[in-house]
């Protein structure tokens, strides 16, 4: 790997929005999870087919699983997001280009990581309402949704990513 610059990154309204709110979705998934905890069975879906039907079960223990997952995911794409001349970029890294490359990089994850504790939480709503008998599956609308959500924009970044090697900067972004 050649030598990146290393550089310290101020967080804009935008990431400092991404941030807070992502930590509010875990707050609120720990909250969901221990209020709920004792009102649920013995026995709660633990896993779903792409069609969105539980066909996994397992203790009401298990319930803890996602927001564990939840908060380890989002605390270390947290700190890896604190090293962005880490990541992998498909171009070289200059010093000319590295401030907007780890801007645009850094804003992607942050957001990544916002849209994974939010699905991840939807997962944890909808297991509690399954479990309680107040709703049938997660639903056919959860899979395709959920890959938008997620693809649409690593798309949307790997097709503007070549716009940041010159001097036409994605404001929207930056």
């Amino acid at each position: 790997m050649e030598k990146r610059p290393k550089m310290k990154l101020a967080l804009k309204t935008v990431d400092k929005i991404f941030e807070i709110v992502g930590w509010g979705f875990i707050i609120m998934i720990w909250v969901l999870t221990i209020t709920s905890y004792s009102n649920l069975p013995e026995t709660i879906p633990t896993h779903y087919n792409g069609a969105g039907q539980a066909d996994g079960f397992g203790g009401k223990a298990t319930i803890l699983t996602l927001p564990l997952i939840a908060t380890i995911l989002f605390i270390g794409l947290t700190v890896l997001n604190k090293f962005p001349q880490v990541f992998n970029y498909p171009t070289e890294i200059t010093q000319d280009n590295a401030f907007r490359q780890y801007i645009y990089a850094t804003r992607l994850i942050r957001y990544l990581k916002l849209i994974i504790v939010f699905i991840l939480g939807l997962i944890e709503f909808k297991t509690i309402q399954n479990a309680n008998g107040e709703a049938d599956g997660l639903g056919v609308w959860f899979l395709p949704l959920t890959m938008g959500v997620i693809f649409i924009p690593m798309i949307y970044f790997i097709l503007n990513h070549s716009s940041l090697n010159n001097d036409k900067k994605p404001k929207h972004w930056l």
